[in-house]
Parts: C-alpha cells; sequence; structure tokens
C-alpha cells in the first residue's frame, strides 16, 4: 500500500477528497448552472449584494446538492454556516438567525445557511427559520432527498425557489470515475481501471456519484491487495464485482424512491406485465425493504385489482404473507414470487371494490333509509309489536334458496352496486346475478 500513495490516503473518503472545489469542477446538473442562473448568480455575487433568493435542493442521493453548496461558499464572499437538520435543533437555527442579524447590521455581511437534510427538520423547528429567511437575515440553501411538497412547510417554501437535480448520466459518472483515477486528491493513478470495470462501476453507481466513487475506492484497494509483482494493479468486472457484492440501488425505503418503485410495482401486475412486477419486486428485495410491507401490498393487489375475477387471488396472497412472516428472509422471496407471478397473469376486476365505494358514497351523501320492518330485529321484548320481522321470508324455505323480498331501504329500491366484469371467474357471477336479481325483485 505505501507504494501507491492515491490509496493510502488516511480515513478520508474518496467522494469526500474529490468533492468539487467551484461550480466549474461540478459534473452534472448542467440545467442549473447556466449563466445567470440562480445558483451561479449566488455564487458569483458578492457580500455586499443582497439580491439572492433563498434555495431548496431537491434530488436524489449522490446528485451533488451538498456540492453545489459548498461551491457556493467557497465561490462567494459571504459567511456560510452549515447546519445538519440530523444534529440541529431550534436553539441552533435561532443562534444562527441572531449571528447572521449582527453580521449583517455591524459589517454588512449576508450570511448563506446550508442545511442538509431539511425534510428532517419538525415543523416547529422549521417555523423557526422564517424570520431569518423573511427578512433577508440569511439567504437559506436547503437540501432535502424528499419531495419538497410534502416535507417543507408552505410559508418557507412560497419563500424559496425549488431547484430539482437529477440523477447523474452514465456520461457524468463516467468522468468523475476517469478523474477520480488521476487526479492528486483521488486514486493519481495508483491502478489501472478496464473499460469493462469502468462500465460496471458506472451502471452499478445508477446516477449516484457517491456510490460510484465508493465502489471505485472498494475496487482499487482490492485490486492493489491481490497484485504480485512490480506491474500495476488493474481493476476487472471480476474484482468489482466481488468488492460491490452487490446491486449499488438508489433507494431509500423513506423517501421517494421507496414509493415509485411500489407504485411501478402495483401498476406492473395490475397491468398483468408479469416480468415488470417481478423486475420491481427484486428491486425491492434487494435494497432491503420491509417484505411485510411488500406481503401487504400483494394481499391489498389481490383484493383491489383481481378481485372477483379470480377469489384464489386473496387466498394466495395471505398464504404468501403468513409464508413471509414464518419462514423470514431471503426464502420468504419465493413464495412472494409465487403470489406476484399469480397475481399479474391472472383476470383482474376492480368491480367488488367500485361497488363498495359506490355505496360509501351514497352513505356519505346521506342517501340510506330507513331499514325495512321486515327485516328489523325481532327478538328483543316489544319487537313484534312494532312489526319488526312481520312479512319476513326465511331465504332457505324458497326455491333455489333464494326469496322475493325487498332488502334495499325503501329510498335505495332498484339501486346496483356491483357490475360484474366479463373475466375470469366473474363471467359466471354475472350469469348467476342476473338471475338472482330478477329473483330478489320478482321481475
Amino acid at each position: 500500500m505505501d507504494a501507491q500513495p492515491g490509496l493510502n490516503s488516511g480515513a478520508t473518503p474518496l467522494a469526500v477528497r474529490m468533492r468539487p472545489r467551484t461550480l466549474d469542477e461540478v459534473v452534472g446538473q448542467k440545467h442549473l448552472l447556466t449563466p445567470g442562473s440562480p445558483l451561479v448568480a449566488l455564487a458569483r455575487s458578492t457580500a455586499g449584494e443582497q439580491s439572492s433568493v433563498s434555495i431548496i435542493l431537491w434530488g436524489p442521493p449522490g446528485t451533488g446538492k451538498t456540492t453545489l453548496a459548498k461551491a457556493i461558499a467557497q465561490s462567494s464572499g459571504r459567511k456560510f454556516v452549515e447546519l445538519s437538520a440530523v444534529t440541529a435543533g431550534v436553539r441552533d437555527v435561532r443562534q444562527v438567525m441572531e449571528e447572521a442579524l449582527s453580521a449583517r447590521d455591524l459589517y454588512g455581511l449576508s450570511t448563506v445557511l446550508f442545511l442538509d437534510e431539511i425534510h428532517r427538520f419538525t415543523k416547529a423547528q422549521q417555523d423557526a427559520l422564517l424570520p431569518g429567511v423573511e427578512n433577508g437575515w440569511v439567504i437559506l440553501v436547503a437540501a432535502t432527498t424528499e419531495n419538497p411538497s410534502f416535507s417543507v412547510i408552505s410559508p418557507l417554501l412560497s419563500r424559496s425557489l425549488l431547484l430539482t437535480l437529477e440523477p447523474l448520466s452514465d456520461d457524468d459518472l463516467g468522468e468523475l470515475v476517469d478523474r477520480a483515477l488521476v487526479d492528486e486528491r483521488g486514486l493519481r493513478g495508483a491502478v489501472e481501471l478496464s473499460a469493462d470495470a469502468r462500465a460496471a462501476i458506472v451502471r452499478l453507481a445508477s446516477g449516484d456519484a457517491r456510490r460510484a466513487l465508493t465502489a471505485l475506492e472498494a475496487s482499487a484497494y482490492a485490486a492493489a491487495a491481490a497484485a504480485e509483482g512490480p506491474a500495476l494493479p488493474v481493476v476487472t468486472p471480476e474484482i468489482v464485482a466481488s468488492a460491490v457484492d452487490r446491486a449499488l440501488l438508489r433507494y431509500d425505503r423513506q423517501g421517494d424512491e421507496h414509493y415509485d418503485v411500489i407504485s411501478a410495482f402495483i401498476k406492473s401486475v395490475r397491468g398483468s406485465d408479469v416480468d415488470a412486477a417481478l423486475h420491481y419486486l427484486a428491486r425491492m428485495i434487494e435494497a432491503g425493504e420491509d417484505p411485510r410491507f411488500i406481503a401487504r401490498r400483494v394481499i391489498i393487489s389481490a383484493a383491489e385489482d383481481v378481485g372477483m375475477a379470480d377469489p384464489q387471488a386473496l387466498l394466495v396472497a395471505t398464504a404468501a404473507a403468513d409464508a413471509v412472516q414464518f419462514i423470514g428472509m431471503p426464502e420468504g422471496r419465493i413464495p412472494l414470487a409465487e403470489a406476484v407471478v399469480y397475481l399479474a397473469t391472472a383476470p383482474k376486476s376492480n368491480a367488488a371494490y367500485v361497488a363498495l365505494d359506490a355505496a360509501i358514497a351514497d352513505v356519505r351523501a346521506g342517501r340510506i333509509g330507513r331499514v325495512p320492518k321486515h327485516l328489523r330485529d325481532a327478538h328483543y321484548p316489544g319487537a313484534k309489536r312494532l312489526g319488526h320481522g312481520k312479512g319476513y321470508v326465511y331465504s332457505h324455505d324458497a326455491e333455489f334458496g333464494v326469496a322475493r323480498q325487498q332488502y334495499l331501504p325503501d329510498e335505495l329500491v332498484g339501486t346496483e352496486y356491483y357490475s360484474p366484469s366479463s373475466n375470469g371467474n366473474e363471467r359466471d357471477v354475472a350469469a348467476r346475478l342476473e338471475k338472482l336479481r330478477a329473483i330478489i325483485r320478482g321481475t
């Protein structure tokens, strides 16, 4: 290792060492770095200029939110203060505001406050930011991986400019990897990187710069450890695979990717694309998603999307959930896969839950009416004197076990909520339902 200075850089990770120092060194996010854009204006302006607006940077991990904030700090003449929502409290925010107000009044110096992971701040903590942002004591540059519409309070959002960062392209990631390989702050040419290994790192990073550099560093160490003789170590795809161990999925169980993937999963099952459904199932499993969460969504899909077209679907889904609970992971993936394949390939109908929603809508609208007297409980003292149960026809005494009788309240007689589809089992249900309604209504 001593012979490879690029691999002997203490405890500082490669991703930290290679963090851009100016906006000119930033790779990607070109749509935010055009001349005259808010970020460029904030970085290029001087301490005496007061026209800059507060900014919220929203994007997946590893897309450059912290990098942009630090580059702005080093490029502008403003005072820079950094807080993390993980460790800072209301007292810390108020202290920054007081110091920023003093710096402005006494020295004419504006303050840039970088707040990382603002979505972790409570409403009260975010409220503490408002006076400073509204009165211009600080220019807030906040970063979040979660949708600000749900994680940032409206008053703060309305006073800030929302900028969306995109996952880095493969070309952007390749440029970062190439730079880190030879840069004095990086590996300084300590290893060679084969073209296939470079492509593997880019692919596994999934648009995340930090993951790409972490994978490169781990692979470089593995290559150096396995090298023999004076020749320069070579990073191969096999070394990358062994060093990285599993796909570096850009998936946050608490963030947007969590909701995007489960949404795509459910819609793939509903759309009967079994291959896509299995793909998203694999992504969730590999990312460490709670298998109980997956199982719950599978059960819901069975009832909502397959429904009466194949009543067995709900039993299969429930059995898979029980199996996951009983045997755990990784074996639990097998019954989950079986259930997903069953649901995706089953006939589909949402008629049952659509019918219930229609009935609920009537109830909420006040269309309820009194229970017909012949259906009311006649077992308590005095009930029969009130006419409860009088005229009720016991269904089992009627032909075919179905009697002509009014069941709905008077106001709703003739209402039909359930309209079976022509898919799967519901074809038979539709024919039987027509006969049942004819007997019950005497038509």
